[in-house]
């Protein structure tokens, strides 16, 4: 009776978290299933210049993300106190933050009449609605991401390694770049992935910050927005574009934190 009992509970549980698992994969089926003319879709005047900017820009936020970062992440990682633990926080922010609110934060402090305004643009020009607002944007989003996980990555280095290293008169520089980089290298390279799919998907900020102007800023997601007024066809082949891509990526982390796990090296 005990048996059937567990049975039919395990049963039960396993229909009720079925029903979330349907809600979330039937709609990206969807996407796949209705288009019925992919090729005509791609063929669309927004599909291409939109790529190309987004992956450029994408590309160009993931540097600036990963060399600001990660030293960043290293020194939080190592820090304690207080202080270390009030930017943790501070730099977790934009998560949490709406995309929208963050592109109003954005345009108010590097915009035209900006908080910065007066030392940035004494001339009136302004950086935003141009590409460059859009790399900043993906940035200010993305970036909490690849630092989360690198700080995570950095403190499941174990200590006495760093220690040994110092013992043996290796500098601060020398110990990170030739220790800590090569063991943390998993979880960077997971919260890479991680950053660059949240910049590839950003929409919010964008649009606020650097507006919606073909082939200048308008990224994938905008003009996925576009395309709804006018082409459906175009719209769902882009957005069965980023969906393969995040597909993609989310394998790369997987393995990298598979990768990670296998060796005893830091994981998210």
């Amino acid at each position: 009776m005990n048996g059937r009992r567990i049975r039919v509970e395990h049963t039960v549980l396993a229909v009720v978290g079925g029903l979330l698992v349907t809600f979330l994969v039937v709609p990206v089926l969807a996407l796949f299933i209705r288009a019925t003319d992919f090729g005509q879709g791609l063929r669309h005047p927004l599909v291409w210049p939109a790529l190309r900017l987004s992956l450029m820009t994408t590309g160009l936020s993931l540097v600036v993300v990963v060399v600001l970062g990660t030293p960043l992440a290293w020194s939080l990682a190592r820090a304690q106190g207080r202080l270390a633990r009030a930017v943790e926080t501070a730099v977790q922010l934009p998560i949490v933050i709406p995309p929208a609110v963050a592109g109003v934060a954005m345009l108010l402090a590097f915009g035209r009449r900006g908080l910065f305004a007066g030392i940035l643009y004494p001339d009136g020009w302004s950086i935003s609605f141009t590409t460059c607002a859009v790399v900043m944007a993906e940035v200010f989003v993305s970036a909490p991401f690849f630092v989360q996980a690198a700080t995570s990555a950095f403190r499941r280095i174990d200590p006495s390694l760093v220690v040994v290293a110092r013992t043996f008169g290796a500098p601060p520089l020398r110990v990170f770049f030739r220790v800590a980089l090569p063991l943390a290298a998993p979880g960077l390279l997971a919260g890479a992935a991680m950053s660059w799919a949240r910049a590839l998907g950003e929409f919010g900020a964008t649009l606020m910050f650097a507006g919606n102007l073909q082939g200048q800023t308008q990224t994938l997601p905008l003009a996925i927005y576009t395309a709804l007024e006018s082409d459906m066809r175009a719209a769902q082949a882009l957005s069965i574009v980023l969906v393969v891509v995040a597909f993609a990526l989310l394998l790369f982390v997987r393995a990298a934190l598979r990768r990670s796990t296998e060796r005893g090296e830091p994981t998210l």
